[in-house]
């Protein structure tokens, strides 16, 4: 199985990303690797590294899209880029998927442009998994790659979150849950309530509504959203996360009581650590396309992309893909025929 890794984008660099790939190839001897970046650059990276030669290869790319480009922009006029250059290879090669800690502006819209959406997605999504407070996994999407939504955009989702759960976390019927303001049925704005009706309609089994304090719960396995809820609902969690710690270890560190109770509860707070992690959970598929490609987070670390690049291989060896379009084909003649209502800006 061969994979595309992007060497740029990601803030720690080059070199992280090398060591991750030297990491996968090491604990998977099916797997080859294919590295995009400045070839002279990532030999002299490599050069005190020992690995095996025949399953990682350097392809040549000049130039970075960077953060503060325009992402269609950067994709027309940089097509030598590492991004571009592994997305056409990704296109038309035999590759299981791509990994790029990149800019998400581009690296979003080069999948959608480049590799085209599954038939019948009406937009892709990208879909974190979270932490739960009972050890589970729940899957928010989408967190960023939409902004704005219609309710047909939220009920492909829907259907593609679901079938993940399913296919990749053995959930035989994954409880989904739609974002909103109030768990009552006729909570929210007008995609809000639209949305729940044509959620209620699918073949998954759809709980209703969801409050965001509810998210880490473990009461749901999929969380429905439009890109811009989803997205600071994402950022919320990391930043009260962060911020938790800090005031814990600031006051674990204030006093001579304090530092004896941090001896104590040292052991499972770093048992608490380790789960809430993100950085273990790898990075984001954006689902719906016609090739995997994953989002690594931007400060990810080398183990952050060692899962990113073992979730392209699961991906691609449980055939995750062909079952979503499978998902998608039973009820696209149910989703054309429903009529899109007005949003509440008052546009179709």
């Amino acid at each position: 199985m061969k994979i595309l890794v992007d060497a740029y984008g990601g803030d720690n660099g080059a070199s992280v990303v090398i060591d991750a790939c030297l990491i996968a190839l090491f604990k998977h001897k099916n797997l080859e690797i294919d590295i995009v970046g400045r070839r002279a650059e990532l030999e002299q990276i490599l050069l005190n590294r020992s690995y095996d030669k025949t399953r990682l290869n350097i392809i040549n790319a000049e130039t970075i899209i960077t953060c503060d480009e325009s992402p269609v922009e950067a994709l027309r006029s940089k097509r030598d880029s590492s991004l571009v250059v592994a997305l056409d290879l990704l296109k038309t090669g035999d590759y299981a998927g791509l990994v790029s800690a990149g800019s998400t502006g581009a690296v979003l819209s080069g999948a959608v442009l480049k590799l085209g959406r599954l038939k019948g997605i009406s937009r892709p999504g990208l879909s974190p998994l979270l932490p739960t407070i009972k050890g589970g996994k729940v899957l928010l999407i989408d967190c960023g790659a939409n902004m704005d939504c219609k309710p047909i955009n939220l009920a492909h989702f829907a259907l593609m979150g679901s079938e993940y759960m399913r296919v990749m976390e053995g959930i035989p019927q994954p409880r989904v849950a739609l974002l909103n303001v109030g768990v009552e049925n006729a909570k929210g704005n007008e995609l809000a309530k639209e949305a729940n009706k044509l959620l209620a309609s699918l073949p998954i089994n759809f709980v209703g509504n969801m409050e965001a304090r509810d998210a880490m719960s473990g009461m749901y396995d999929v969380i429905v959203s439009d890109g811009f809820s989803g997205n600071v609902l994402l950022k919320s969690i990391e930043g009260t996360l962060k911020s938790f710690m800090h005031v814990l270890k600031t006051g674990l560190k204030s006093s001579l009581k304090g530092k004896i109770g941090g001896l104590i509860i040292k052991k499972p707070l770093k048992k608490i650590l380790k789960t809430y992690d993100y950085q273990a959970y790898g990075g984001s598929p954006l689902l719906g396309t016609k090739k995997i490609v994953v989002k690594a987070h931007g400060s990810a670390n080398t183990n952050s992309l060692v899962s990113s690049i073992e979730q392209v291989k699961e991906f691609s060896e449980r055939d995750l893909l062909t079952k979503i379009g499978n998902v998608i084909s039973v009820t696209e003649d149910m989703l054309e025929s429903v009529s899109e209502p007005k949003t509440s800006n008052g546009r179709e």
